[in-house]
């Protein structure tokens, strides 16, 4: 059993190596795809939840380290928190919040569009008696939700620009 397993261990590198599979960020933060989404502003996007998911974008894309930035990032957002669980009293025991953020990477150079996707993502919480608990939890839950956005963005941003070059 364990000459199988060395064999199994020296084939899979080799395997691997001819599907055509490469790291996305090789060559760490000098690679080609970390450059690239360097070079990519985030505009400004409206609200609290707007504030939350740019600040993430901004912090995962390494953005504002170029001066003159080759691709836009545009964002818009919308936000809805439902009601779900009713009691005998018409009293609401479930929330769900849901975050939808629409995005278009724009080529600065020629304002082509490059990326025109859409990212989301939703929690659900618990309401209980306490409204401190509500408020707190609904906060939680829209900064979780901003940087799952946030991250869902990114991928796609680097996936098309690493498709790109």
């Amino acid at each position: 059993m364990s000459l199988r397993k060395a064999l199994v261990a020296l084939t899979l590198p080799l395997a691997l190596a001819a599907c055509g599979l490469s790291p996305m960020y090789a060559g760490g933060g000098s690679g080609e795809t970390a450059r690239a989404v360097s070079a990519v502003e985030v505009s400004s996007i409206e609200g609290k939840s707007g504030w939350l998911v740019r600040n993430a974008l901004v912090d995962r894309l390494g953005a504002g380290r170029v001066e003159s930035p080759r691709y836009r990032l545009d964002v818009r957002l919308d936000e809805r928190l439902q009601g779900l669980g009713l009691v005998g009293n018409d009293a609401i025991t479930r929330e769900r919040r849901i975050l939808r953020a629409r995005y278009q990477l724009v080529d600065t150079a020629n304002g082509k569009i490059l990326l025109d996707a859409t990212a989301t993502a939703d929690a659900g919480l618990d309401v209980v008696q306490n409204e401190y608990a509500v408020i707190a939890a609904e906060q939680t839950a829209l900064e979780n939700l901003s940087h799952e956005i946030a991250d869902q963005i990114v991928t796609r941003v680097a996936v098309r620009l690493r498709a790109r070059s």
